[in-house]
């Protein structure tokens, strides 16, 4: 049999290709280039009119060539991935920067960085302590601004107290001797007659003037160096030739009383029918009242030292 005829009769179209390995150079002379034969397109007649070849339409990627397809979209694909990574890190940027002035405002505007991580619960709870303290503040307050007031009206009324307490000490003053005096008065002179002027005229003199209003009297004798002063304990002693002992001092006639009051109140006492100035004139001596806008009456006398008397508290 010859090599260009088969057992049938039929003559072989196509020489076969060796079934050597893979990339083994064909030792026949008239055998292809290896590098002619592509696995990708198929040996044959051409395709039919009005259809590309599959190159073509690769190229073009139509939805009917799944080669062409893949390509087609794995393109796009590949640049729509690049853009989804820029936004992507673009965004997480921006909430990293988010992130970071939220906390920097919070460290920020925070009094207290424990309160960052103190529970729901205990931030009510120390609300309304807070609460409860400054209510308890505010009383404070109104407390001490009403013991304030009332130490302000308290120091007013002592300050009154305190007045009335040195005028009342003042008229005590007068009354007992132990303070000057000046005002209104009375002048009231005694001259002895055919008989000297006793220790009973006097009194009842005093006692008239005490009752019609006198507030403090002095009494002294003609020399006028001793002057005494007359208070609710002074006592009178007839003494030696007309002379006069008030308490224990000698004064010598004639006599005279200054004494602060109503001038015309006073008189009228000692005017009276049978009082003082009759008595006197019986006795053949003679009482000369005057009148005085300002009588001064400056002779003192010493507190006496109790030995029995205590206050009443």
């Amino acid at each position: 049999m010859s090599d260009e005829e088969t057992g049938t009769g039929w003559p072989q179209s196509e020489p076969k290709r060796p079934s050597g390995p893979a990339g083994e150079h064909d030792p026949r002379p008239d055998a292809p280039d290896p590098d002619e034969l592509s696995p990708l397109v198929p040996e044959g007649p051409a395709e039919p009119d009005g259809e590309p070849p599959a190159e073509d339409a690769a190229a073009e990627g139509r939805p009917d060539d799944p080669a062409g397809a893949a390509v087609v979209t794995k393109a796009p694909g590949a640049r729509g991935g690049k853009r989804l990574s820029s936004a992507s890190v673009m965004i997480a940027v921006l909430l990293a920067l988010l992130g970071f002035t939220l906390v920097v405002q919070l460290k920020t505007t925070s009094t207290d960085p424990t309160l960052a991580a103190t529970r729901q619960e205990d931030l009510v709870r120390i609300l309304s302590d807070l609460e409860s303290r400054e209510n308890r503040l505010r009383q404070d307050i109104a407390s001490l601004e009403e013991s304030q007031r009332q130490l302000r009206s308290g120091e007013q009324g002592r300050q009154a107290a305190l007045d009335e307490a040195t005028r009342r000490a003042d008229e005590l003053g007068i009354l007992a001797g132990t303070l000057p005096a000046r005002g209104p008065g009375l002048s009231v002179r005694f001259e002895a007659g055919g008989k000297p002027i006793t220790a009973n005229r006097v009194l009842d003199a005093v006692q008239e003037l005490r009752g019609a209003g006198a507030e403090a009297m002095q009494i002294s004798g003609g020399d006028r160096v001793t002057v005494v002063r007359v208070v609710a304990s002074t006592y009178f002693l007839d003494g030696e030739n007309g002379a006069l002992l008030v308490d224990g001092h000698r004064l010598v006639g004639p006599f005279t009383v200054t004494v602060i009051g109503d001038p015309a109140t006073m008189r009228t006492a000692l005017n009276i029918p049978g009082g003082v100035v009759a008595s006197v004139q019986g006795d053949g001596g003679n009482v000369i009242v005057e009148d005085r806008g300002t009588v001064e009456v400056s002779a003192l006398h010493g507190p006496m030292k109790l030995e029995h008397a205590r206050p009443v508290s």
